[in-house]
């Protein structure tokens, strides 16, 4: 006792614990409040904290949100390229050229039979009038046309598959099977475009899965290194609390609340900045879009994908500081 007496801030009054607070009596909703007041005092006190040390505390936090910034930033890259398949998909349609005595009614008929399939997303009948009116349209020999006493185009039916950009194999096979109809006398579809495609989309998402782990260990260490330097700066202070019988969880508590707002701090700044970078490209982008005659716009974050990356970056935070002080306090031990 006499080294806590010789301490030149030695605290008047120290909380207890709950356990403390409910081996002392009270009722339920005494000791309910109690805790509420505990939390509440170490949830503030801790916020508090972070302010009275700005310069540190907005370095750390800054390091944090470029982190965030720069994963959450690749992952709407990601998004944005998956919108530009999205409307590149109908490139990977399979084209079936029916048999020249299939009539129409027998065509609308496997028609229906290919949309039943579940892995079929859209499918397209042109008639032999329908792809006799595009070509006119299209080719400029509408008049020697005129003179053709039998219409020599083929039924089509355009079949857009579901997640053309994703199975490979599910594809080919798809397309073998159209072959191998006995209504199809040709099947048409660019295999090297599809493999394209689907390398640039796999690669882009396991770009963006690699990086978002790398940068959430960073967030993961970053966070947990800055609370244990702010355990060695208060060592003497947590000594003190275990002399007057502090448990380990009430001295952790305000510790894990600083890593809860370095965690949410954070993600909400690196939040904003890959926002305001999309605000920066955005008319760029839909100027591009609009020479090309396109309708691309850039996509934000939703509110969901927004919730969920102040979760990740507040947890990663939180189980950091968890992990350093579930070690560090144990170690602090009354000479």
């Amino acid at each position: 006792m006499k080294q806590i007496d010789s301490y030149p801030h030695k605290p008047k009054t120290v909380k207890p614990d709950v356990r403390q607070t409910q081996s002392a009596g009270g009722n339920f909703t005494d000791r309910l409040k109690a805790y509420r007041d505990q939390h509440a005092q170490s949830f503030f006190s801790s916020l508090g904290r972070l302010f009275s040390t700005p310069f540190t505390s907005t370095m750390t936090i800054g390091v944090l949100a470029l982190a965030i910034a720069l994963a959450s930033g690749f992952y709407l890259v990601v998004v944005n390229l998956q919108q530009l398949t999205t409307g590149l998909e109908a490139s990977n349609q399979i084209s079936l050229f029916l048999r020249d005595e299939i009539s129409e009614a027998h065509a609308n008929k496997y028609a229906d039979n290919i949309r039943k399939k579940p892995n079929i997303q859209h499918v397209k009948v042109i008639t032999k009038k329908q792809a006799m009116a595009e070509f006119k349209d299209f080719s400029g020999f509408g008049d020697a046309i005129e003179v053709l006493e039998k219409n020599p185009l083929p039924i089509v039916i355009e079949v857009l598959p579901k997640d053309a950009l994703v199975d490979k194999e599910a594809l080919t096979q798809l397309f073998e099977d159209f072959k191998q109809s006995a209504e199809v006398d040709f099947a048409q579809m660019d295999m090297a475009w599809v493999e394209r495609l689907q390398s640039i989309v796999s690669t882009a998402r396991l770009s963006a899965i690699l990086l978002a782990i790398l940068l959430g260990l960073a967030v993961f260490f970053i966070a947990g290194n800055t609370i244990r330097l702010e355990i060695h700066n208060r060592r003497q202070e947590i000594i003190i609390a275990k002399l007057v019988g502090a448990t380990n969880g009430f001295i952790q508590r305000p510790f894990l609340y600083t890593g809860f707002w370095i965690g949410f701090l954070s993600g909400v700044a690196g939040w904003f900045i890959a926002t305001s970078m999309l605000l920066i490209l955005r008319q760029s982008v839909e100027n591009l879009s609009g020479l090309y005659k396109g309708a691309f716009h850039l996509m934000f974050f939703s509110y969901s994908e927004t919730f969920f990356l102040l979760t990740l970056s507040t947890t990663l935070a939180v189980v950091g500081s968890w992990i350093v002080l579930h070690f560090q306090i144990k170690q602090l031990q009354p000479e």
